[in-house]
């Protein structure tokens, strides 16, 4: 996968928040490398929308508005941006900082990847089963925080906690001494749903505005400490970044493609004919890339994922992001984190230059990146560990 191969023209066009020094911060659009202002472009009449959708410091004024608004708006660009009317003015991206593009309402993370639940199984549960009786029953997931959603570029300080070293008696305080990625892809909740009112898994994406990727860190040493009996806390809940641009879920549509049968199948609320997005996926760790891995290797959907967190008559809130949980395909480069790609350290990865890794040091820095093909690459998400 190329960084520099473009992936942000006309047929993309991802939304984000951006500021210049001194201006308040609002929405735009990226073509190529450059930010289409939307609120200047809705203020003198070059977008038939609501300038006020666009003066905001965060999307959700605008995923709010619901798909009709979002189509409208999405063929208007792609007309500027194609040169249909005049050129759409565009401000340099080396001229603005990019923010969080979306606020956070809630995080869930699923644990949608059979490779990867596959991996974690064999390594904590040698001899027995690697799946638990639950796994392909129904996906599997767990509440984050969302106060500590990070967009890309943040840096990502080492966490502390309680952990449990092997030749110890007793658990100890301090820095996470096991520090992972986890690379995952996220749907990003537009329109709310009511309480008490499932979703149908038909219709689960009519929610969705967009896709970001989404690293999930995670500190392995906390978390296998905490985990039992309620799941992961703090091993999770201390940073997990995402890109600064959301791609809209029509820029991807045509990489829907067919998947396996899931077997057995599934409680009529989440049936559906099997599906996954064919979207290459990457990690970098300091200039090199050590996993690639594709998004068809999910087994729950998107919009299985967003029926079984309503069946239960929970709401979706607009701001909602739904990570999928690391994705890993059957090949040991296709690995989502470094403990399955070091299987819990004790194969550790060589890099160039003959350094050594099992989990992160203090001062790597991971990149993650994701394409659709030619005209559409997923925003990345940058993250460099600090003391």
């Amino acid at each position: 996968m190329n960084p520099e191969a473009g992936g942000f023209g006309p047929e993309h066009l991802p939304y984000g928040v951006f500021a210049r020094a001194g201006e308040p911060a609002r929405v735009g659009a990226r073509l190529d490398e450059g930010v289409l202002d939307l609120s200047a472009l809705a203020r003198d009449g070059l977008l038939d929308a609501d300038p006020e959708l666009f003066a905001q410091p965060s999307l959700n004024a605008f995923m709010a508005a619901g798909p009709q608004t979002w189509a409208a708006v999405r063929e208007r660009l792609t007309e500027l941006a194609r040169g249909v009317d005049a050129e759409a003015p565009r401000l340099a991206l080396d001229d603005v900082r990019l923010r969080l593009p979306f606020a956070v309402a809630d995080y869930v993370d699923f644990y949608s990847s059979l490779e990867h639940a596959t991996n974690l199984g064999r390594l904590f549960r040698p001899g027995s089963e690697p799946l638990l009786p639950n796994w392909r029953h129904l996906p599997v997931g767990y509440h984050g925080r969302a106060g500590t959603v990070v967009v890309s570029g943040t840096d990502v300080r080492r966490p502390r906690g309680q952990r449990m070293p092997s030749d110890a008696d007793a658990p100890v305080h301090g820095p996470s001494a096991r520090l992972d990625v986890e690379l995952e892809l996220g749907v990003v909740v537009g329109v709310p749903s009511a309480l008490g009112e499932p979703v149908p898994v038909a219709s689960a994406l009519d929610h969705v505005f967009g896709l970001v990727l989404v690293n999930d860190w995670s500190a392995r040493d906390l978390q296998a400490w905490e985990y039992q009996p309620l799941g992961p806390f703090l091993g999770k809940s201390f940073a997990t970044s995402i890109g600064a641009w959301v791609t809209p879920l029509a820029a991807v549509a045509g990489r829907r493609v067919a998947a396996p049968a899931q077997e057995p199948a599934p409680l009529l609320y989440l049936r559906e004919a099997p599906w996954a997005f064919d979207l290459e996926l990457e990690i970098e760790l300091n200039g090199t890339r050590v996993a690639a891995t594709n998004a068809r290797h999910l087994y729950w959907s998107f919009a299985q994922q967003i029926a079984h967190l309503t069946a239960n008559g929970a709401s979706l809130r607009t701001g909602d992001l739904l990570a999928s949980g690391t994705i890993s395909g059957p090949g040991r480069g296709e690995r989502g984190s470094l403990i399955e790609l070091t299987w819990n350290g004790a194969e550790p990865l060589e890099l160039p230059g003959g350094g050594r890794r099992t989990f992160l040091e203090d001062g790597d820095e991971v990149v993650l990146r994701g394409r659709g093909g030619e005209p559409v690459a997923l925003a990345e998400v940058r993250g460099r560990i600090v003391p």
